[in-house]
């Protein structure tokens, strides 16, 4: 029971969110300096581990509402800062570098646990996680990330149908582009293939498109009324910097894996070797065992707790932040990667024919 606590560690991120909108000065940069500087320099002496939970163990591990309320509490902490964020630039005299300090932190924040919680919340099929999953999107302006994610990147993923699964020697620029354009549109297909199957047209009042589209709208517009024009363009901003954190992870998550087509037309089902995965224990931690991406999508339904590591699923080169930074360098990361790639690709059809 103890361990289980390990969790609670989570809860830095936004304390040091806190401690940069109270401190300000050079704190301003908490979000830069920890994601990037402090967390991949700890994860060298913290690669982690391959020990998964036992059947009975896992049992007892996804019934406990001890899991859940560390996912619901980013909820009211997450409004408190972005709150807070917003009468701090509007209210609070502040240098320059304090200001673009606290903005960088504050989106990097929104996106990379404000999203991720929202990606765990958003497969959970009650409808007070779906809820409480769609308020922690709606600062980072991407709801439809709800419908695309579970209806679309979920079911396409290693395929070029996935605007999500970044392509072996697409560099990760030219993917940020595909991938937030070509996943926003994904969205609205999702919604009309959906309501056209139950005989309506896309222009209805079931559409949920139409709905994000009016919330973020709302959103932006109550920051307007109560602070101005200046204060929505930031708003903007920081929702950029929070979704372009989601489209990095994603880049590093799927780069160059690909799912083989049937005889049939289709493509074989979704396996752990279809994603990359990482067993660093502070990224673990972090981000609610994200990186151990490879069981996610081989069971989407599968709690952050429980999640498996498997034998022979593509590892990557670092932790979750050493292998964004190295993403940002296109050479360098197709010199490392795509060895890693055609070995994967290998072996994932080696154990496509064992499979059968």
């Amino acid at each position: 029971m103890w361990r289980d606590f390990k969790y609670l560690l989570a809860y830095i991120i936004p304390g040091f969110v806190a401690h940069a909108l109270y401190f300000k000065g050079i704190w301003s940069f908490n979000g830069f300096t920890v994601a990037f500087v402090i967390v991949p320099i700890v994860e060298l002496f913290f690669t982690g581990n391959t020990v998964n939970l036992t059947e009975k163990e896992e049992e007892t591990q996804k019934g406990r509402w001890f899991f859940d309320l560390m996912l619901y509490l980013n909820v009211p902490m997450l409004v408190g800062l972005t709150t807070w964020y917003f009468y701090t630039i509007a209210y609070v005299p502040l240098e320059l570098y304090e200001f673009v300090g606290l903005t960088t932190t504050v989106g990097m924040y929104l996106g990379g646990l404000g999203i991720n919680v929202a990606h765990e919340l958003g497969h959970r099929s009650n409808k007070f996680a779906q809820l409480m999953s769609h308020i922690l999107l709606i600062p980072n302006l991407y709801l439809h990330f709800f419908v695309e994610h579970n209806r679309g990147h979920h079911v396409n993923i290693a395929t070029n149908k996935d605007p999500a699964t970044s392509r072996l020697n697409e560099p990760i620029y030219a993917f940020y582009i595909r991938s937030v354009v070509y996943s926003y549109i994904s969205g609205w297909e999702l919604e009309a293939r959906r309501l056209n199957q139950a005989g309506k047209s896309w222009l209805n009042v079931g559409n949920a498109m139409i709905w994000y589209q009016l919330i973020q709208v709302a959103y932006l517009a109550i920051i307007g009324v109560l602070l101005g024009p200046f204060y929505v363009l930031m708003a903007v901003i920081v929702g950029i910097l929070g979704f372009m954190m989601l489209e990095t992870v994603n880049y590093i998550e799927h780069y160059g894996l690909q799912r083989r087509k049937l005889d049939s037309g289709r493509y074989e089902r979704v396996m752990p070797w279809h994603s990359w995965n990482c067993n660093h224990d502070v990224g673990r931690i972090l981000l609610y065992e994200l990186t151990r991406h490879s069981d996610h999508h081989y069971k989407a339904t599968r709690k952050y707790q429980t999640l498996r590591h498997f034998e022979d699923t593509p590892m990557l080169p670092a932790g979750y932040p050493g292998s964004m930074i190295l993403a940002l360098f296109p050479p360098l990361w197709f010199k490392i990667m795509n060895p890693k790639v055609k070995y994967y690709r290998g072996l994932a059809a080696q154990q496509a024919i064992e499979a059968t």
